[in-house]
């Protein structure tokens, strides 16, 4: 099979197409012929050896796929041959089958096509798991979201709205603004690129105070990191919940005299850890998505496709903040 695999620490340059041999499914395993893979963020950190996991070389990136099951591995009875799947994998996903443990997997609802399948596991679940778990939103909250068109973006603004909250999205552009309006945000405000002096993280806070309200944002949501974490943790309300998604800004210091000031948490998101923490909750939350799914609230916002051999540019398209919404691979 053909599987674009990272052999080296480095940037999308370094991956390379090749022939490998097909996986075999163990235990509890099914052998997953994928139809397209959604690029995220930690693709980018992952083949750079800068992510939290670090697979063992030579490995194919790619965190969640959709795809037609091939084969079952001894104990699998979730799951039949020709079904078809979606799922969050950890890695592997880049290529033309992976094995991939069965209780990672859901099946496809039926009219949902396979690259918004492949859009659908890593941005959702992250976002739905991070403001119903984990902020606790409720309706009439005001809710804001950094990095407002991208994957997890665009999904935390559709799942604001269904979950009742009145929704400001930031992104860096008017363009992005607009997209993440489309997908149901109430304002939008357009914020410079970083990184910044205190004077410009002065006025950066004062724009994200501009469009809080007279209290402040309920809620934060912010998968960018960098200096944009300190100016809206200063935008917050009392009480407030501040929502560590990412990093793709750099590693923010955050004076905590903040937090006390405002007596607001600091709450961190971690799709992964959260499933293996509270796997029944985590399929619980999957099945409640798929269900706004069919009631129209959410889709994912699938903005550009490539094939298997261009992968490396669609991870590029995302460490360069390009992309609008999801990238998706598409494979077969």
């Amino acid at each position: 099979m053909k599987a674009l695999m990272s052999h080296t620490a480095g940037g999308p340059e370094t991956l390379k197409l090749e022939d490998v041999a097909d996986p075999a499914p163990r235990a509890d395993e099914v052998l997953v012929r994928i139809k397209a893979c959604g690029v995220n963020y930690p693709d980018v950190l992952t083949i750079q050896d800068l992510y939290q996991t670090k697979p063992p070389r030579p490995f194919a990136p790619g965190t969640e796929i959709s795809g037609i099951v091939e084969q079952l591995g001894e104990g699998v009875t979730a799951f039949k041959v020709g079904d078809r799947v979606f799922g969050s994998i950890g890695h592997g996903g880049m290529a033309e089958k992976v094995a991939a443990p069965a209780d990672r997997l859901s099946p496809i609802p039926d009219g949902m096509s396979f690259e918004d399948a492949s859009a659908f596991s890593s941005m959702y679940n992250t976002s739905y798991m991070a403001l119903k778990d984990r902020a606790e939103i409720k309706p009439g909250e005001r809710l804001l979201v950094l990095g407002a068109a991208g994957g997890v973006g665009i999904a935390a603004v559709e799942l604001g709205k269904a979950f009742g909250a009145y929704v400001i999205a930031a992104a860096s552009s008017q363009e992005k603004v607009d997209a993440a309006k489309k997908a149901g945000a109430d304002e939008g405000v357009v914020y410079p690129r970083g990184p910044f002096d205190r004077n410009g993280q002065k006025t950066l806070a004062e724009l994200f105070k501009s469009v809080a309200g007279p209290k402040g944002f309920d809620v934060v949501y912010d998968p960018v990191g960098g200096d944009y974490a300190e100016a809206a943790l200063r935008s917050m309300a009392w009480g407030g919940r501040f929502l560590v998604v990412g990093f793709p800004a750099g590693i923010p210091k955050i004076p905590l005299n903040l937090p006390l000031l405002k007596t607001c948490q600091i709450v961190g998101v971690y799709s992964g850890g959260f499933k293996k923490e509270h796997p029944q909750k985590s399929r619980d939350n999957v099945k409640e998505i798929i269900a706004l799914y069919q009631q129209g609230a959410i889709k994912p916002l699938v903005s550009k496709t490539y094939p298997l051999a261009k992968g490396g540019d669609a991870i590029a398209s995302l460490q360069a903040r390009e992309a609008l919404g999801k990238v998706v691979v598409t494979i077969g």
